[in-house]
């Protein structure tokens, strides 16, 4: 049984324990959070309905804060002697998939 779900502006195909990247989210390590599920699929039943898909609830654990690979940046104005370098890590939340349930 898998899952798309919408975290974070982006969809992505969650399973049970599995480990998944997302944007920064509110919340302490340990602490739990509910993604809405797009798609659901479980053998051969693909639920994608609004009104089916509204059962179904994915829970994921925050593991801890991760940061993304540096990019760095270069500012260069010709024949001014302006040069100006930056650097930019982008903060990502690390969830493990605990659950994918349907509700009532």
């Amino acid at each position: 049984m898998y899952a798309i779900v919408r975290a974070g502006g982006r969809q992505e195909r969650v399973a049970v324990d599995d480990v998944l990247t997302v944007d920064k989210l509110a919340g302490e390590v340990g602490s739990t959070v509910t993604f809405p599920a797009v798609l659901v699929v479980d053998g051969d039943d693909v639920v994608s309905g609004s009104a089916d898909l509204a059962r179904y609830e994915v829970t994921a654990e925050i593991l801890g804060a991760v940061k993304g690979p540096k990019i760095n940046i270069m500012h260069y104005r010709n024949k001014t002697g302006y040069k100006r370098r930056m650097g930019h890590r982008q903060p990502y939340t690390e969830v493990k998939i605990t659950g994918i349930k349907a509700g009532k």
